[in-house]
């Protein structure tokens, strides 16, 4: 499980991540927010298995 994403993509995972899972609290509270997890775990984890499975990468 080798490293594939970088740096301004992990940036722009969490911030998402951590917007749809505000939604949760604020907002409309939906649970839908707890989506927001895939992002934040990926990004966390450097690793995207969907980008794996495509074959591309952002780090460089």
């Amino acid at each position: 499980m080798a490293a594939n994403i970088g740096r301004l993509d992990r940036t722009i995972r969490i911030l998402i991540g951590l917007g749809l899972i505000a939604l949760v609290f604020v907002g409309p509270r939906t649970p839908w927010g707890w989506i927001g997890l895939v992002p934040l775990l990926t990004a966390f984890v450097s690793f995207c298995p969907l980008y794996a499975l495509i074959g591309i990468g952002t780090k460089s």
